[in-house]
């Protein structure tokens, strides 16, 4: 299970531990917020009593730059835009950033025998970013199949893919997911800034699904 720190990875989790044995892999790849996303999986992982956890770092996606999540550079926009489904592709998209954490996903579910690895992905909610959509999955999970052992039999999981932010955060409350111990924002650790592309639809969720949003904000803008 690959858990960000962040709202759908987190109800995602929520989701698989009703039928699977949790293990969770985090992937810290020079984020500007890596060490707060750390402390949620951390805190998240501590919530469900997870002994299995793995911890890695891609640091060649911060090398590699082209992302306002890992270039200082590059501003992080706080126009809003992702809250227009299928706007053009935002400059907080991390070039096939996915490929790189199922990759090593599927390499530690070998070990240790995992027969599915969850994602919280979102297509039709999200901020465009084209490796959040289904056939994208699908795809991997072919490449899966012709990379593994023969014997492997390994699925990709996306419970929340097809739903809006909203439904992730009512399906949150439902399972009791603790929510006010995930990050969302692109920009700051220690209150989230509000204006990011991201803070935004997080806010447009909570704000839609009649539930308060748990955490903290240095500015919080009506939806």
């Amino acid at each position: 299970m690959l858990l960000s720190g962040g709202l759908d990875s987190c109800v995602t989790v929520a989701v698989a531990n009703q039928t699977h044995q949790l293990a969770l892999l985090h992937a810290s790849y020079g984020q500007r917020t890596e060490r707060r996303e750390r402390r949620s999986f951390e805190e998240i992982a501590d919530f469900y009593g997870v002994r299995e956890r793995l911890v890695i770092r891609l640091d060649a996606l911060a090398q590699i730059g082209g992302s306002a999540l890992t270039d200082a550079r590059i501003a992080v926009p706080e126009s809003g835009a992702a809250l227009k489904p299928h706007a053009d592709i935002p400059i907080t998209y991390v070039p096939f950033r996915n490929a790189h954490f199922l990759a090593a996903a599927v390499s530690w579910a070998e070990v240790i025998g995992a027969s599915a690895i969850f994602i919280g992905a979102v297509a039709e909610d999200s901020s465009g970013y084209p490796d959040c959509r289904p056939e994208y999955y699908r795809a991997f999970e072919q490449v899966i199949r012709e990379g593994t052992r023969p014997e492997t039999q390994i699925e990709i999981a996306t419970p929340v893919i097809g739903m809006r932010k909203s439904a992730i955060v009512r399906r949150g409350v439902e399972l009791g997911a603790p929510l006010d111990r995930t990050w969302s924002c692109y920009q700051f650790d220690d209150e989230a800034c509000g204006i990011c592309d991201s803070c935004r639809l997080r806010l447009l969720a909570f704000s839609e699904a009649g539930v308060a949003d748990p955490i903290a904000y240095r500015v919080r803008v009506a939806p």
